[in-house]
Formats: C-alpha cells, structure tokens, sequence
C-alpha cells in the first residue's frame, strides 16, 4: 500500500498522542497574513547560537506527535537544541492537533519547502550559527526537498527519517481502490480549472491525502498529486550538496520500498542507517537507537 493510505490506518492508534518531559518555549514567526508556530527546546547550558535541529513532523501531522516529542526530549538529554514546527496547512496559529479533515483544503505539499524556509531566516534572526534540517515521513521528503531547493550557508546537515517515496501509477491505482475513482479524472478536472486560471476553486472529491470526501481546491488537488519527481526522496538526493542522513526502520511498512530505491545510490556525502526492528514510527527504545543516530551524525 502507498504511504498515505498505510499512515490513514497508523492514525487511529496512538502515535500521535501529545506528551512531553521535557519543557518548551512557544515561538511564533509571520508568514504572509498567518502567523506559524513551533516549539523551540535549548538543552541544558545551551543558547540558539550553538545550533539548532529544526524538526518537521509527517503527513497532516503536527508538532506534538509522538515521534516529534520522543525526539524533542532524547536530543536535549544529548545536548541538542531543537525547533520543532508546526505546519501551517494555511491556518493562523494552527493548534498541534491532527489537521480536522473537514476544512476546506487550501494547502499544497511543497508550502512545507516555504515554511521552512521562514523558519530558517527566523533562526538566522535569532543569533543561530547552524541548522540542521531534520523531517518524517512526509516531512523528511520535504525536508529533503528544501535542502536541495534552498540551500545556505546556515544549513549545515540533513536528517530524513523514513521519507517518503512516490510511485504515480501505483499511486493512482490505490486510489481508485479505495475511493471507487480514477484519479486521473480528477486530476484532469483539477488541471482544467487550474489552466483556466481558477485554481483556488474548490472541489468536491471522494478523497483528499487520507481524508475522505473532502473539499480541496484545484490547487490543493495538483499539489499533492501531480507527477513530480520530487515528492521521491531518492529523487532529490543529487541535488543536495551537504552532508545527509537517511534512517529507515527495519519494519517499516509505509516506505517499504526505500531500501529498493536506495539500493545503488552512492554520494560521499550521503550515510544510511538502518534501526532493526523498528517500524514507521521508531516507538519507545527504537527512538532512543535513532536519537542516537541522529546525535553521532550531528556531531557538534
């Protein structure tokens, strides 16, 4: 199955399920007419000059999931200092819930790349020295894709964790399967409106990413669904300059094809770890082996 259709069914447990150890200080920063929100964690004798890890969390996620804050508590008993952001989705002050999939959905897949972007300039303004990009699932596609977009001299690592893959007919052909028609229709009524210069029309589609019977303007609709290489992780890895790392999860069921794609992919500036037995998630002790990972990759 695709990544969207495993993460609908991974939802319902609870992963997601907000708790933190560790004390953080709500950050907000403008962009455009809505304002973002993170959550910025200094480890103990640290300030934002030492170097910042800036998290981004999964599909239609937030900040307070389960991973996030695993993370988020393990690399400040490391020493690290993190910014873990909260996805606008279009929304002021989006609270770090899961996204209500009842909205009338205005977001695109690549306006995580401009979010982070602003986080970035924002640590910049802060007094940060360097910033290491870290993202999941989706977010470490998106991650990814910053990295190789929008390059600096402040972004001095990349952490992707399980990112996510893209393959368009099976994609499309999941799609179909599940909500009973052709994607390919509905990416042609998408395309059409958005041609014709109508692309914030919404429309009314059997599915939406994994919400079902949505509203999503045409938009919303080819940004998460048009043929781009670049929603494939593997795909972006030629254009990314500074140092990565890529985690996968021995058990990982949603981007069970990653270790395919990766197979035969050398950069002197890419490393890829394996966590045995962990799944999509890298729950309890996994996520200690991926902090871990995570800190001896950063090394400061």
């Amino acid at each position: 199955m695709t990544l969207l259709r495993k993460l609908s069914g991974a939802l319902a447990f609870s992963l997601f399920a907000a708790f933190s150890a560790v004390q953080a200080d709500e950050v907000t920063v403008k962009q455009g007419d809505i304002e973002l929100r993170g959550d910025l964690t200094l480890a103990d004798g640290k300030a934002v000059k030492d170097g910042v890890i800036l998290m981004l969390h999964g599909t239609l996620a937030n900040n307070k999931m389960e991973i996030m804050q695993s993370l988020t508590d393990l690399l400040k008993e490391r020493g690290y200092n993190t910014l873990s952001v909260n996805l606008s989705f279009g929304i002021d002050k989006r609270p770090s819930d899961m996204l209500d999939c009842t909205i009338e959905h205005k977001h695109k897949h690549a306006d995580a790349v401009a979010e982070l972007d602003t986080w970035m300039n924002w640590l910049k303004g802060e007094g940060a020295e360097k910033v290491v990009v870290l993202g999941h699932s989706r977010g470490g596609n998106q991650a990814s894709w910053y990295a190789a977009e929008k390059d600096s001299d402040l972004l001095e690592k990349v952490v992707a964790i399980a990112p996510a893959t893209s393959d368009p007919e099976n994609a499309a052909k999941e799609y179909e399967e599940r909500y009973k028609k052709p994607l390919a229709d509905i990416m042609a009524e998408a395309s059409k409106l958005v041609e014709a210069g109508k692309g914030d029309t919404l429309m009314e589609v059997p599915g939406f990413v994994y919400c079902e019977n949505a509203k999503a303007t045409a938009d919303a609709v080819i940004g998460y669904y048009q043929d781009d290489e670049r929603r494939n992780t593997p795909s972006l890895l030629p254009k990314i300059k500074k140092p990565m790392l890529i985690v996968m999860g021995s058990a990982d069921e949603v981007v069970a094809d990653l270790p395919a794609k990766l197979e035969g992919v050398t950069q002197d500036n890419l490393k890829v770890e394996t966590v045995e037995g962990a799944d999509h998630f890298f729950l309890d002790l996994y996520a200690d082996e991926l902090a871990d990972k995570i800190a001896d990759f950063v090394a400061w």
